[in-house]
């Protein structure tokens, strides 16, 4: 079965490609490049530095951005797990909060925190919060009951409630709006960068459609793409290492379920 889902993807990519280089002949390299030339400017892009010089200044905006905003919403929905009243009336704001488009805010963020990297970092913040957030809190609230209700029964205090079970079972949850948020976390880190920035992936799409050059614009796009690709083996290689006491069976279940 794993076979044939790479074998499906190699599908899919080269029709992808045939389709991309048949654009590029009809409307001319200048208007779309061509998947060669873009991929041959990567690689001499990644052989200079300057790839990795602009790449490594997003990937720190992102990381950092998931850190300061993922750690409290992880933390909040355990922290409020037993005050269903105080979740109750933060739900509006934290709904309002979420649904506000996050870019809209990127000009405040600079005009609050500056030019620098810190406005991005900021930004991206604030649009991994919400989702890890509320994807957490989907966890904390499926959580059978009767297991807490087991483990009170022989004893556990609520802080081994919260570390054996409460924990383990919303992890799936949480991992889940990890990788929801990791492709808005790039992109919101590019989409500020485009708006004010000398380095950083966005500057390269900024100068690229500048100076009317697709091919690096594309390469720009492809270095985010496979940074997304990345951060979310990363994360599948830590919710691998949290759940690893779990049978290999239920593992395949949640994996095929999310």
């Amino acid at each position: 079965m794993r076979l044939r889902v790479w074998f499906d993807r190699l599908v899919v990519l080269l029709i992808l490609l045939a389709a991309w280089q048949a654009g590029s002949a009809v409307f001319g390299a200048y208007w779309l490049s061509s998947p060669w030339a873009t991929i041959s400017r990567f690689f001499v892009s990644l052989s200079d530095g300057e790839l990795v010089r602009h790449g490594s200044y997003t990937i720190t905006e992102a990381l950092a951005g998931s850190v300061i905003g993922g750690v409290p919403a992880v933390l909040l929905p355990f922290v409020l797990r037993r005050q269903p009243i105080i979740v109750a009336i933060l739900d509006p704001f934290m709904v309002g909060g979420y649904g506000a488009p996050k870019l809209a805010f990127a000009p405040l963020f600079i005009l609050w925190f500056g030019i620098g990297i810190e406005s991005k970092i900021a930004l991206v913040a604030a649009v991994v919060f919400f989702i890890v957030y509320f994807s957490t809190l989907s966890g904390v609230r499926a959580l059978d009951t009767k297991l807490v209700q087991m483990a009170q029964v022989v004893g556990a205090s609520e802080r081994q409630v919260g570390r054996h079970i409460v924990f383990p079972g919303a992890v799936p949850a949480i991992f889940a709006g990890f990788r929801i948020a990791v492709p808005y976390a790039i992109g919101g880190a590019v989409i500020a960068e485009l708006i004010s920035s000398n380095r950083g992936l966005g500057y390269l799409v900024q100068t690229g459609a500048m100076n009317f050059d697709t091919t690096q614009v594309f390469v720009a796009i492809l270095a985010a793409a496979l940074i997304v690709h990345a951060f979310i083996a990363l994360v599948d290689l830590a919710e691998r290492f949290l759940l690893r006491w779990r049978p290999r069976g239920a593992a395949l279940i949640v994996d095929h379920g999310t």
